[in-house]
């Protein structure tokens, strides 16, 4: 029953009950009174009156608040409680609606409330743990390249590179290095953008078989220095063009080429990349000889900052935000990236891109 009502209900039983109680009183008076119109005249019929309608008022005004306290003020003080829970951060304290009335309302909506506060909160703290996952990435992954550079820097002010090739190869180091450096801080600018949806893209039609083709030979030379095979294969019976911003595809690949060189545990590392048509899209297919990815995390390793336990021992274990990226590019391009591996045999890195047609950007 909604308040209002039982409100119009409580005030006609304040107006009924005397009223019903005085004609019950007149009625049982006047049944052995000879003169019925003179009753009221009897003083001592009056008062016996008044006082049976002033008691029938006032315990029906007691009953009134006593319902009154027990349906709408005893669930105020409950949502008062609440409140006072809520407010010193008891997110778990649960507010339930036993009524369907106005209070029954407010306590769903108050509810509600404590689940999205419970919701944010939660929010929060995951957004705290990453963040501090990151920072300790961050640290673990610049310290590496920071001591060696320090460390090859001191050999050089030591005068250790006593011949021009021993130079060559310690100031070769340390260019390499500064660029893993560069490389991270890069991609934490990259992420930052995409997170806030700060990131501009340039689209264009691209021949994806032409683009492909001219960034495996870009980077070919690059891999056979870490002793890697790159072979390059398109299975596309005609040319196809997609819609693609060049500059940050190549980060897609480049990070996906990242991960895939550096969990290669072979003497030997093969790289294979595949184009091969799928009807209205163009399916790439980034294969290669490495380790593997556990089955338990492959459903997480394009989450933010996931690394694997792998990663975790690797001294080579990055930021665990790269394939986020990817997989955000990929996306914001209409496709779809995904994973297969098995452990020993090495992993697959797949990506769908829809054709370029006319009146379908």
């Amino acid at each position: 029953m909604r308040l209002r009502a039982r409100l119009i209900r409580a005030f006609l039983f304040i107006i009924l009950v005397p009223a019903v109680a005085v004609w019950v009183t007149l009625f049982l008076l006047g049944q052995g009174h000879p003169n019925r119109e003179a009753l009221l005249s009897d003083s001592a019929n009056f008062w016996l009156i008044t006082v049976i309608a002033l008691i029938a008022l006032v315990a029906t005004v007691i009953l009134v608040i006593l319902w009154i306290n027990k349906s709408v003020l005893r669930r105020i003080r409950e949502l008062q409680k609440a409140t006072h829970e809520i407010g010193n951060g008891n997110l778990d304290y649960e507010v339930e609606s036993l009524r369907d009335d106005e209070i029954g309302d407010l306590c769903d909506d108050f509810e509600t409330m404590r689940r999205k506060l419970k919701e944010s909160e939660q929010e929060r703290r995951d957004a705290d743990n990453e963040m501090r996952t990151v920072i300790s990435n961050i640290s673990h992954d610049l310290r590496t390249p920071v001591t060696a550079v320090k460390g090859y820097a001191q050999g050089i002010l030591d005068g250790v590179t006593n011949s021009p090739e021993k130079l060559n190869r310690y100031v070769h180091t340390i260019y390499n290095k500064a660029s893993d450096m560069e490389q991270l801080v890069d991609e934490l600018s990259v992420y930052s953008k995409i997170d806030t949806s700060k990131i501009v893209y340039h689209f264009n039609r691209v021949d994806i078989e032409t683009y492909m083709r001219g960034y495996a030979d870009l980077i070919r030379l690059d891999l056979e220095a870490h002793n890697i095979d790159l072979s390059f294969r398109s299975t596309l019976p005609a040319p196809a063009e997609v819609i693609a911003d060049t500059e940050h595809f190549k980060r897609v690949l480049d990070n996906i080429i990242t991960n895939s060189v550096k969990y290669i545990d072979k003497s030997r590392g093969i790289l294979d990349i595949r184009i091969r048509d799928a009807g209205d899209a163009v399916q790439l297919e980034i294969e290669d000889n490495g380790c593997g990815i556990p089955r338990q995390d492959l459903p997480f390793i394009f989450d933010r900052f996931y690394r694997t336990d792998l990663s975790r021992r690797s001294t080579t274990g990055g930021s665990g935000i790269g394939l986020s990226i990817a997989k955000k590019i990929v996306e914001d391009h209409g496709g779809r990236i995904w994973a297969t591996s098995t452990e020993g045999v090495g992993t697959i890195l797949h990506i769908v891109l829809r054709k370029y047609a006319e009146g379908n950007t």
